[in-house]
Parts: structure tokens; C-alpha cells; sequence
């Protein structure tokens, strides 16, 4: 697994959609920019961070 969502960092929730969130917008603005390659890796990034992070979370222990 590439990112650890038991790490202490990502313990606080805003933490975790700031993660998510900045891949996304800057997948945006490459697109925007009509670099698609560079959006879709970073489109990938913020999908990976997504499922890693929200969905599923942190372990409880």
C-alpha cells in the first residue's frame, strides 16, 4: 500500500479531504490547460487517495 491511513497525520478528517481534494483540482487545471496525460495521472492520484482514504478510513483499533 502506497499511503498508510493509520498514519497520525491523516488522523483528523480534514486532513484526509485536503489530501484527496488538491490531486482533483489539479487534475482540473491540467485539463483545462488541454494537458491530458498530466490529467489523468493526476485524476488516478486523486481516485487512489479517495478510495485509500475516505472509503476506507483509518482502521479502528
Amino acid at each position: 500500500m502506497l499511503i498508510n491511513p493509520n498514519h497520525p497525520f491523516f488522523r483528523r478528517l480534514w486532513v484526509r479531504i485536503l489530501c484527496v481534494c488538491f490531486p482533483f483540482g489539479w487534475a482540473i487545471f491540467e485539463f483545462s490547460s488541454g494537458n491530458l496525460f498530466w490529467g489523468v495521472i493526476f485524476a488516478a492520484a486523486g481516485a487512489y487517495l479517495f478510495q485509500t482514504l475516505i472509503l476506507r478510513g483509518p482502521d479502528e483499533r
